[in-house]
């Protein structure tokens, strides 16, 4: 992992493979090591002739730990990731993001159209606009001295997820503490791009890929059969699909 300063702020990232560049955005509490390296992803993408670049988002990984809930928010990272691609010297790129990773995907879309060619929102789909519930008792467990104090199961989900990829507790929970800028279906209806939205069939975090995908012009679905929100990510239904989208979609 090599790292560039955003805004003052150290970003960790990866740049590997040659190609059409792919920008890889990963979910809450993990990291580019468990979303994209442990799944297979940077292998998979780079041996089908992408470039791959993929960074730890602020206090997550590798990079940064903040701990004021005003220096997160999806439009912050979004941020991040398009100083990276500057950083870079990329003018425009594909960009996949997962859960989180795709909230930050679409404000990069929204915000700076110009720079994301095709987008995929991975692991989120309805529930992008209707916004995720349960913040509160995630932030509380993650706050909680132990996990055996944990009794919420979506929350406890959470904390032994972010204790197997090592995280900074406190980060997390500053970071999922901060204001949620909402993403409406009108502001979706202005994409442009190609979008391929990937969710699993029994991922009830996400919501129905079908029905983001309805709200958005140009937006496909593509439901990953029999997976849930954790074990979606890998899945190889899941990169064939994106895969074919890429290749459908190349400029």
């Amino acid at each position: 992992m090599q790292c560039f300063k955003s805004d003052g702020i150290d970003i960790a990232y990866l740049d590997e493979g040659e190609g059409s560049p792919i920008l890889l955005i990963h979910g809450f509490a993990s990291n580019v090591a468990m979303n994209w390296i442990a799944t297979g992803w940077v292998k998979f993408l780079t041996e089908a002739g992408y470039r791959v670049v993929a960074f730890d988002n602020r206090g997550h990984g590798q990079s940064e730990k903040l701990y004021d809930l005003e220096a997160y928010g999806a439009p912050l990272m979004a941020e991040d990731a398009r100083r990276l691609l500057d950083h870079l010297g990329i003018p425009t790129a594909n960009v996949m993001g997962y859960s989180m990773g795709a909230r930050i995907t679409a404000f990069l879309a929204l915000n700076h159209p110009s720079r994301v060619e095709t987008a995929v929102f991975g692991g989120l789909g309805i529930n992008m606009v209707r916004g995720m519930a349960g913040t509160g008792p995630i932030a509380h467990a993650l706050e909680a001295p132990s996990i055996d104090d944990v009794k919420n199961p979506t929350a406890r989900t959470f904390r032994a997820f972010a204790e197997q990829t090592k995280s900074d507790l406190k980060a997390l929970a500053a970071c999922i503490r901060s204001s949620r800028d909402p993403i409406t279906a009108e502001n979706l209806a202005k994409l442009a791009i190609p979008v391929l939205v990937a969710v699993g069939s029994r991922d009830v975090i996400g919501g129905s890929a079908v029905k983001l995908a309805e709200l958005i012009p140009n937006a496909q679905a593509f439901e990953i059969r029999d997976r849930d929100h954790m074990k979606a990510v890998a899945d190889k239904s899941f990169k064939a699909a994106v895969l074919s989208f890429l290749e459908k979609n190349a400029v």
